[in-house]
């Protein structure tokens, strides 16, 4: 059990994974160190008890598995959920603006990033590229990360926007881009030189790019005791990588599975997305690997449980106003449960029973969270995975604070407390 350097790990994790292609590849890296082996959707293979192994899709998501039993339709499956993206930033085609001596990038807003925690930071990007290839269906996609200090989107002056401490609304095709270079610097087609150097190919073979900006500040303990953790993308990295430790340490009684998917900052509406059948088509294909048919597959989904792990907000002391009046997640204090009339979580009484086993079980402190009355929260993957796979779900995750900024703020013993529930669950 790693459940005490947990943190130093994430903290790695999260710098080694600027964007959503370098999180996935590095789990791929973690899995196969620990022999799990890599499958197709497209290929026909056998699996039995004690084979490991994962899926990935178009490059950001990933479905991994565990077979400690291959009865699933008497012990069904463990799922833990979790997703890979971050608000941000990403860079659109023919990028290059000049203007009053200064290149900057043309960009979109990817999510709900608080815009402020952007500027006046120094950024770079990072994300795939895609190039020439003699198999027209399926050209080479490669991953590109631009690591040097590059970019940085600067504030206007206090002198010249004196209102500024008292509120502004940010123009996002006017005010958030970032600037790169002098214009006697630079050609138009700059950021194409800059993936070619990078990957030393030739310009004319890059088709076309993925690319996010990130924050060059790496990940950090604070705090009296390093009891924080200052970091951008925890939400939701945390879970991620707290969800797959916990699998690839825990010896599988039952079928075990961790799944990351992409795109739920903005809907999940992609192949890769939990809005697709891609958890469905992962898990189908294990089944009909271990000689299952339909039926089999129907009474492991009933016999199934899935802990859907996104993170949650702790009470902000000072915005104290804007949480319920009797559900108040602390930093520290363990896993959220989260709760929603409206069904935005998956979670009732039944499923969160479950987690609050698995967390006594742990010794681990759980917490409780609803939206304020006639307050809107966000969503989550949990109704989306749901909607695909006909099984129990409770949505959880870690209390923190200044979700969405560029550095959010949780805490270690958090962590360290949802890593051991994963991997009650996995151990069950």
């Amino acid at each position: 059990m790693r459940d005490k350097n947990i943190s130093e790990g994430l903290l790695s994790f999260i710098d080694d994974s600027p964007c959503s292609y370098f999180a996935v590849n590095q789990m791929k890296r973690m899995l196969e160190a620990e022999g799990f082996k890599e499958y197709k959707l497209s290929d026909k293979f056998n699996l039995k008890v004690g084979d490991r192994g994962y899926f990935t899709v178009n490059d950001s998501s990933i479905l991994a598995f565990d077979i400690g039993d291959a009865d699933i339709e008497e012990k069904g499956f463990r799922i833990i959920a979790s997703h890979c993206d971050s608000p941000g930033f990403r860079i659109k085609s023919d990028p290059v603006i000049k203007k009053d001596g200064v290149v900057y990038l043309n960009t979109e807003v990817y999510g709900g990033p608080i815009y402020s925690t952007w500027l006046d930071r120094v950024l770079s990007f990072a994300g795939r590229a895609v190039l020439k290839s003699d198999d027209l269906l399926e050209p080479v996609s490669v991953l590109v990360n631009i690591d040097r200090d590059l970019l940085t989107i600067p504030n206007l002056a206090i002198h010249m926007n004196k209102e500024v401490n008292k509120g502004f609304v940010y123009d996002a095709q006017k005010h958030l881009l970032p600037f790169i270079a002098l214009d006697d610097e630079v050609g138009d087609d700059f950021i194409e030189e800059l993936i070619a150097q990078e990957l030393g190919v030739d310009k004319e073979d890059i088709l076309d790019f993925d690319l996010y900006l990130y924050d060059r500040e790496r990940a950090k303990r604070i705090g009296a005791k390093g009891e924080f953790i200052s970091a951008g993308r925890q939400d939701n990295l945390a879970m991620a990588y707290s969800s797959l430790m916990a699998m690839m340490d825990s010896k599988a009684k039952s079928l075990n599975v961790f799944l990351c998917t992409d795109n739920e900052e903005v809907g999940s509406k992609s192949i890769q997305g939990a809005d697709s059948p891609m958890a469905r088509d992962c898990l189908k294909k294990i089944s009909m690997a271990l000689g299952k048919g339909e039926d089999e597959f129907i009474r492991s989904m009933e016999n199934s449980y899935i802990i859907s792990g996104d993170m949650a907000h702790a009470v902000h002391p000072e915005y104290a106003d804007r949480a319920d009046l009797t559900n108040r997640p602390i930093l520290g204090k363990g896993p959220v449960i989260k709760y929603a009339a409206s069904k935005s979580y998956t979670t009732d009484a039944y499923s969160a029973a479950i987690f609050m086993q698995l967390c006594n079980k742990a010794g681990v402190e759980y917490q409780k969270f609803y939206n304020r009355s006639g307050s809107a929260g966000g969503g989550t993957i949990g109704p989306l995975n749901t909607k695909y796979l006909k099984i129990k779900s409770v949505d959880i995750g870690n209390p923190l604070i200044a979700m969405h900024s560029i550095r959010e703020l949780g805490a270690v013993k958090d962590l360290e407390s949802v890593y051991k529930v994963f991997a009650e669950l996995y151990r069950s």
